[in-house]
């Protein structure tokens, strides 16, 4: 197992951001998770206490000892500012100094780069190309991440937990944004990094990257595996297997939101209840369609003459 070519992939200059990004991530995680947890506690504390939590303890008293009776802008939060700005120039110039900026030679089109991956931030893009049509990957898939960013507010009027950390109040929102950030991007930015070896082939960490490494895999679409050749009878079968899982899916998450989230579910109208299942079914649908490729070999489960997905 080669691991000195596992270090010398890590510590490249342009994947230093991304090997930075994993402890970086998993300390906010726990920092935020810290101090939801911590309000938590305190909302707990408050209901079993009714005179408690009527004194308006911020503005007064300090609820609890060492408390700052009020949190002004200064000196609070501008000393904090100054002292993180300060912090991050002095990284930047020790990391401009010792690593040097990933230039490469002029494009030649006659030797190309293999693997040739695009800059860390796209890696998730290219990573999605693998599964998808590249209009669905490039284009839809992007643009259901953008709308789906602009209509959370319209769709999650849960006004409790605004303004201040909470896991008790906010499951739904942090458990979908964390699946979605973690799950569907950060974790295909890794792969597309340290998985993706010559010709786009899967490598496990420690493996050498074989440029003449030859993987004789036969991918067939769903349909096939059913013995359907028509092109209408695999449409018709695609649509019905994608409907199915809509409406399975929006059964199961149905059940599941009425349950644990009962609360939501009475606020919500039909259309935010409907567009929110949409959005997180299709969620849903990228990781199943990876596993899928990974696992069977199945390129595509709905095939049209316009579109393949």
């Amino acid at each position: 197992m080669d691991w000195k070519q596992l270090w010398d992939i890590a510590s490249a200059p342009d994947n230093v951001p991304i090997v930075a990004l994993i402890p970086l991530l998993a300390f906010y995680i726990y920092l935020a998770w810290k101090q939801a947890h911590a309000n938590d506690r305190l909302i707990a504390q408050l209901e079993g206490d009714a005179a408690a939590a009527k004194t308006q303890y911020r503005k007064t008293w300090p609820f609890q000892p060492g408390w700052q009776k009020e949190i002004h802008v200064w000196p609070f939060l501008l000393r904090v500012e100054f002292l993180a700005a300060i912090i991050v120039t002095i990284i930047l110039m020790i990391w401009s100094i010792t690593l040097n900026a990933p230039l490469e030679e002029p494009a030649n089109p006659n030797l190309t780069m293999n693997p040739a991956k695009a800059p860390w931030y796209f890696l998730g893009l290219q990573e999605m190309l693998v599964y998808f049509d590249p209009w669905i990957a490039g284009v839809v898939m992007p643009t259901l991440i953008i709308i789906g960013l602009m209509v959370i507010p319209y769709i999650d009027t849960n006004p409790l937990g605004s303004g201040y950390y909470t896991w008790k109040q906010r499951k739904f929102a942090i458990g979908t944004f964390l699946f979605g950030f973690i799950v569907l991007w950060v974790s295909m930015i890794i792969i597309g990094t340290f998985i993706r070896g010559p010709g786009w082939q899967w490598f496990w960490p420690g493996q050498t990257w074989d440029h003449n490494r030859l993987i004789y895999e036969v991918n067939r679409d769903l349909p096939d595996l059913f013995g359907i050749t028509s092109n209408w009878a695999k449409a018709i079968f695609g649509a019905a297997v994608v409907g199915g899982f809509y409406g399975l899916g929006g059964f199961a998450l149905h059940a599941f939101f009425r349950r644990y989230n009962p609360k939501d579910y009475k606020r919500m109208s039909l259309l935010q209840y409907s567009i929110m299942f949409f959005f997180v079914l299709t969620m849903l649908a990228l990781p199943i369609k990876m596993l899928l490729r990974l696992l069977f070999h199945i390129k595509y489960v709905w095939i049209t003459p316009w579109f393949n997905v």
